[in-house]
């Protein structure tokens, strides 16, 4: 079971997650325009998708961090 985070510790995880959150939702923008052009770089466009995971899965850890355990 983890441990109860601070007030100073929430309040942090949750601006690093809203940071991410942006970042992701700019890297799908990033991504639509190059695909768009159709002659898009696709290293580039690799390169931005592998970051957009790497955000997703550390927006989940946060949301995991946010989330009360609850008991059953």
């Amino acid at each position: 079971m983890a441990e109860k985070l601070s007030e100073e510790e929430r309040a942090a995880f949750e601006a690093e997650a809203l940071r991410l959150r942006e970042e992701h939702r700019d890297l799908d923008a990033a991504i639509d325009a190059l695909e768009l052009v159709g002659k898009g770089d696709q290293l580039q466009i690799q390169r931005l998708k592998k970051r957009k995971l790497f955000l997703r899965d550390r927006l989940s850890f946060l949301e995991d961090q946010l989330t009360p355990d609850i008991i059953a």
